[in-house]
């Protein structure tokens, strides 16, 4: 069991070293995609609830 354990960690060892991590600049680039994505798709969801709003008290 010690033995299963330990490959394991080696192993995990041997795989973090094969990872390329990405460089300041393109995770800053990703981080920008992603908070523009977010506020688009806010907006998109707040008209959407906007436009339902609107809908249901004319109906009520």
């Amino acid at each position: 069991m010690k033995e299963k354990i330990k490959n394991f960690f080696e192993d995990v060892v041997k795989e973090m070293k094969k990872v390329t991590w990405p460089t300041k600049a393109e995770l800053f680039e990703s981080t920008k995609i992603v908070i523009v994505v977010c506020i688009i798709l806010a907006g998109f969801a707040y008209i959407i609830d906007m436009l339902i709003s609107q809908v249901m008290k004319g109906i009520f």
